[in-house]
């Protein structure tokens, strides 16, 4: 989206501003790849999310993984992770293994993590004046991204348990 309104900057005693209106260029449909040991990232974008692409992504995914190791991809129910031409594919590389999220548990995906860091850091302020535009800045994100890239560290604390500090 491109904003409408130019964007007021933060200033002593006002936060950044910008106008509520938009002009929306199109959409664009990210596929990333998240290998929870080192943090690093493949992605690969379409203009649409058809069977067709996730098949061209997941052959990108194996070709980049070592030949004799299993690749476990986590997702979630969308009903094109499902199709025959999928499920041909996992025929043709059984060392491919689908694992499904439950419904509304897609914060048990790891690579969620990751779109809500892209999200942060490119898509919220961002301004993208085409389609073209928006891809160019994804995926110079990712190739910045992959130079420290980490594996996230999840920790659960039990707000219940804590100790008032007054």
């Amino acid at each position: 989206m491109d904003r409408l309104d130019r964007r007021l900057p933060l200033s002593p005693g006002r936060a950044e501003k910008h106008g509520f209106e938009y002009y929306r260029h199109g959409t664009l449909s990210l596929y990333a790849a998240l290998n929870p040991k080192t943090g690093e990232v493949i992605g690969q974008t379409a203009a649409r999310h058809t069977t067709q692409d996730f098949v061209a992504f997941l052959k990108e995914v194996v070709a980049t993984q070592p030949a004799n190791g299993d690749v476990h991809v986590i997702l979630d129910n969308f009903s094109t992770h499902k199709t025959n031409l999928v499920k041909d594919f996992l025929q043709r590389h059984p060392k491919v293994q689908f694992h499904f999220t439950p419904t509304y548990s897609s914060w048990l995906n790891q690579v969620e993590s990751w779109f809500s860091k892209l999200q942060r850091d490119v898509i919220d302020r961002g301004i993208f004046t085409s389609v073209a535009d928006l891809k160019r800045k994804i995926l110079r994100y990712i190739r910045l991204y992959q130079k420290t890239a980490k594996a996230f560290l999840w920790k659960y604390s039990d707000v219940r348990k804590r100790v008032p500090a007054w």
